[in-house]
Parts: structure tokens; C-alpha cells; sequence
């Protein structure tokens, strides 16, 4: 931990009363090259796709909304000969979520079971998030959640932020905000949010009793 990191800790350890998470890839794993492996095993080849066809630009737009037969329609008329496997995105979607973060999952579960108020903010797709909530349970023990694809804006637009604070009437001084994505957390510190930088399990776990949350 930096010096300027420690600093924010101690600064920001009063008043926490709401406790936000981020979802893909702090709760659950995420890795779009699992079913390519399978669907395009050379490694150039797959890179290539993954990079120039299915890329993460193309996928983010439909955490924004987008519908994934507008997403697919827009690449087929680029890459025809590439239908199959741009189809192959959105059919094999649960190959790329193949487990979640347990210890991550269970320090979530534990906050909530010990009483504190948690909700979850993610850019996720409205689809694949109804998805991912049907396959693991503890995603629907939160009080609530804000899904980009619904909303249509993804974070780190502050937008987002002041969204989730009025849905679920948070003071944004005393919201503790949980993420993967470094613009992210700098972009819930810009909205007056505190926040942390997930980089597993035990890292939140020495973050949490910093802040005296655990």
C-alpha cells in the first residue's frame, strides 16, 4: 500500500454505511477466452478474432444496451465469413463465467448476515446479468443492484453513481464502493463515493478491517 493509499484509508474509514460491489471479476470470474479456446484453438488465430472482431469495444456496447442481435448484425455485415463465431459470443456466454469468487462471494454474504446494507453496481449486459443471478444464488441476496444494460450507462460516467445513490437513497459520503477496474473506483472517489481497489480476496479483507467494516 502507497503512502497516499494508506492516507485514503484512514481518511475514509468513518462513516461507511453502505457497502457497493462491483460483480465480473471480484464475485465472479470472467474470461471471454474460454470457449474461444475451443471454438478457435490457435492462438494466433483466436487472438486475432478476440482483438479485431469480438473486441472488448464491441462488447462493452452492450453493458450500454445495446441488444446483442443489433451487436451481432453490426459484425456479421463487416465479418460474413465470420458468422458463426461472432454468434459463438453471446450462444457460449456461460463458458466465460464458469465459477465465482467464493471467498469474495462469502466475505459478501458475511456483511450481509452481519448486517450492513450492500448493493451491487456492474456493467454488465441485462441479458447475461439475469443469467449470471440464475446460476449463483448469492447475487440475489444484496438489496439491490444497478445493471448498466438497463440503465444504459456504464461506469465510470458519473451518471451511473448518482443513479445508484437515488435508487437506493445511499449518502454518497457513506457508500464504500468495491471494484476491479482502477476508473472505476477513481471514478466513485470523483462522485464522492470511498472506494477500494479489489485485487482478491484477501487484499478486501485486510481493506474492510482497515476501515474497521470487519
Amino acid at each position: 500500500m502507497t503512502s497516499n493509499e494508506g492516507t485514503y484509508m484512514q481518511d475514509a474509514s468513518e462513516n461507511i454505511r453502505h457497502i457497493v460491489f462491483d460483480i465480473g471479476s471480484v464475485l465472479i470470474h470472467y474470461d471471454p477466452e474460454i470457449p474461444f479456446r475451443r471454438l478457435i484453438p490457435e492462438d494466433d488465430r483466436r487472438g486475432w478474432f478476440l482483438s479485431n472482431v469480438c473486441t472488448p469495444a464491441w462488447n462493452v456496447e452492450q453493458d450500454r444496451g445495446r441488444t446483442w442481435e443489433e451487436a451481432e448484425a453490426l459484425l456479421i455485415a463487416d465479418w460474413p465469413e465470420h458468422e458463426e463465431l461472432i454468434r459463438g459470443f453471446r450462444k457460449n456466454w456461460h463458458e466465460m463465467v464458469p465459477h465465482a469468487h467464493e471467498d469474495t462471494a462469502a466475505i459478501m454474504t458475511g456483511l450481509i448476515d452481519d448486517g450492513h446494507d450492500v448493493t451491487m453496481l456492474t456493467n454488465f449486459a441485462s441479458d447475461t446479468f439475469r443469467e449470471a443471478q440464475e446460476r449463483f444464488d448469492f447475487l440475489k441476496k444484496p438489496r439491490g443492484v444497478t445493471v448498466s444494460g438497463d440503465v444504459k450507462i456504464i461506469k465510470p460516467d458519473p451518471a451511473i453513481y448518482e443513479i445508484h445513490t437515488r435508487t437506493f437513497g445511499l449518502d454518497p459520503q457513506a457508500c464504500l464502493f468495491i471494484d476491479d477496474s482502477p476508473k472505476n473506483v477513481e471514478g466513485a472517489r470523483a462522485c464522492g463515493w470511498q472506494a477500494v481497489h479489489y485485487t482478491g480476496a484477501d487484499k478486501l479483507r485486510e481493506d474492510l478491517r482497515t476501515l474497521g467494516v470487519l
